[in-house]
């Protein structure tokens, strides 16, 4: 599955205003220490779902801004939820530690990743809102700072 994952390089897709946005595909997971992670147990609050790999420059590059972020706006109902399409969970663990991620992370694979259109290169980043819409999708090495004003403007909502 992985060799089909590439790192996109300056590719942002951010889903236009205009379209209706769909509900996030539900699925529950085990994080890295095995507690269940359910999407759904985070309605009422502004979700970041980043797809991520340990192999991913562009995505190493973005974790540290969303553990910021998780910080900065925790208080007012937002939360990051990390995915990594890497096959082993061992590597992951690694670079959990070393960047000291206070978020839950996950493991993915093709199935999830087919729920969510398809991913053929990571990141990809997808905004949800407090009622479990997609409201944004990021793609590749993403303008952090649109981000960052699209999330603050989910959360005013």
């Amino acid at each position: 599955m992985c060799a089909l994952l590439f790192c996109a390089a300056s590719l942002c897709a951010q889903t236009p205003p205009d379209l209706e946005p769909k509900t996030a595909p539900a699925f529950v997971r085990k994080d890295l220490s095995g507690q269940k992670v359910a999407l759904k147990a985070y309605r009422g609050k502004v979700v970041l779902l980043d797809f991520w790999a340990t192999w991913c420059a562009g995505c190493q590059a973005e974790l540290p801004k969303f553990k910021a972020w998780q910080k900065k706006y925790g208080t007012q109902g937002f939360v990051v939820l990390a995915v990594s399409m890497d096959d082993d969970s061992r590597p992951v663990r690694k670079t959990v530690r070393r960047l000291q991620l206070d978020f839950p992370v996950v493991m993915g694979d093709a199935r999830l990743g087919d729920a969510y259109g398809g991913l053929l290169g990571l990141p990809v980043t997808y905004l949800i809102d407090r009622e479990g819409k997609v409201v944004a999708k990021f793609k590749g090495d993403s303008d952090l700072d649109a981000m960052e004003r699209d999330i603050e403007s989910a959360l005013r909502q």
